[in-house]
């Protein structure tokens, strides 16, 4: 459904996304990660027509988004980071005029305004004035355009920022629901939104594709490092946790009982045995151990620092 190939962006000699290739597919939810500056917004500026690349090619559902934009564009429905919207019309004009715009009219423009209010919360502001919303209820009101002409493709741009908790929680689940009927990517900080929402991830770093995989794959790659957690009564020399085979790293910082230590291990060997066998024989009074799960945040900053090499894969 999103096909980009060989994706490059020059800002004069500066390069904010270069030789970007992946695809998503129809009826996938897709996380698109990276952190700032590191060409996501640019490469959905260019997905969504309001760019236009340097070289390379990308298309929605088949049409060429340089060579035929506004048919593009009629596919997809997108929601900017910061949602440019007229301050001064209330919502339910706001949608009307926006409906217009993307070819509704009559009775059909009034039932999708109405649709999309109330999938988005908004029912309750419907006549007031958009500058005088919260930045949540603003990105409502994005979100509501987005899905007003009902497109097969959804871009969406940190969708939940501003909202509350409670918000945060519904967006997911309408996310979740819309996966089901349209063609998703989305853009965010928040990497447990990713975990409960997604059903792939693209990372993207220095304005190249650092990995694309499943979730699934991404989990198994952060499986093969564990992390064991120890609590240490009092100071411990740290050069005999590292001649413990298996072990790769070792981190330590003061608490209040005396050491707590993270121990990272290549998961050939269970590690933990070892500490305590090791306690032991030194002698160290071991208040706690237990084992930590890699999460997709360690992995993302694991490969977005260069500890992690990964390659792209193509899906």
């Amino acid at each position: 459904m999103i096909h980009v190939r060989n994706l490059t962006k020059y800002y004069g000699d500066y390069a904010a996304v270069h030789n970007v290739s992946f695809d998503v597919d129809a009826g996938q939810i897709v996380g698109f990660l990276g952190p700032n500056g590191a060409g996501k917004t640019t490469t959905m500026r260019i997905i969504t027509g309001y760019l236009t690349a340097t070289s390379g090619q990308a298309s929605i559902d088949g049409i060429d988004v340089f060579w035929d934009p506004l048919k593009a564009r009629e596919r997809i429905g997108y929601l900017p980071e910061n949602c440019p919207l007229y301050q001064d019309m209330r919502v339910a004009e706001y949608l009307r005029f926006r409906g217009g715009l993307k070819g509704l009219h009559g009775g059909q423009r009034n039932k999708r305004c109405d649709y999309v209010m109330e999938r988005c919360w908004l029912s309750d502001v419907r006549r007031q004035i958009i500058g005088t919303l919260s930045k949540g209820y603003r990105q409502r009101v994005g979100l509501a355009d987005a899905l007003l002409a009902d497109p097969p493709v959804l871009i969406l741009d940190e969708p939940t920022s501003g909202l509350d908790p409670a918000q945060i929680r519904e967006t997911r689940s309408l996310i979740r629901e819309l996966g089901t009927k349209h063609t998703i990517l989305l853009s965010t900080h928040i990497l447990p939104e990713v975990e409960m929402t997604c059903d792939r991830v693209i990372i993207i770093h220095a304005g190249q594709v650092a990995a694309s995989e499943s979730l699934r794959e991404l989990a198994e790659r952060a499986g093969t490092q564990r992390v064991t957690v120890a609590d240490i009564e009092g100071a411990i020399d740290l050069a005999p946790v590292r001649a413990v085979p298996g072990v790769q790293s070792v981190e330590a910082e003061a608490i209040a009982t005396g050491t707590r230590l993270r121990v990272t291990s290549d998961g050939t060997a269970e590690v933990a045995p070892r500490l305590c066998a090791l306690a032991v024989e030194c002698g160290w009074k071991l208040r706690e151990v237990h084992q930590q799960q890699a999460t997709l945040e360690e992995l993302f900053v694991r490969i977005v620092s260069g500890d992690e090499k990964a390659v792209a894969t193509k899906n």
